[in-house]
């Protein structure tokens, strides 16, 4: 999920030729909910931001696992992992 627009998240689907809906929150009321809207550190400067964070969520609705502070490099291959 991310607090963008649709119009912004349709672009850049678009550009990555993803086959997957894309979820938008510009009022970071589910963000809010799920933890990861949060006051951050930008350059000396404290901002509201996104904590980057995978929840992996069961067919029941139920977050099955959480992967907090995540790093791009081998993220991917970790969530796979979890799939299995």
């Amino acid at each position: 999920m991310s607090g963008d627009t649709v119009e912004e998240l349709q672009k850049f689907r678009d550009k990555y030729e993803l086959n997957f809906p894309m979820l938008g929150d510009t009022g970071h009321e589910t963000l809010g909910a799920y933890g990861v809207w949060q006051e951050k550190n930008l350059y000396g400067r404290k901002v509201m931001g996104i904590a980057r964070t995978t929840y992996i969520i069961g067919k029941d609705g139920r977050v099955q696992k959480v992967f907090p502070k995540v790093q791009v490099d081998g993220h991917a291959k970790q969530v796979l992992e979890a799939l299995k």
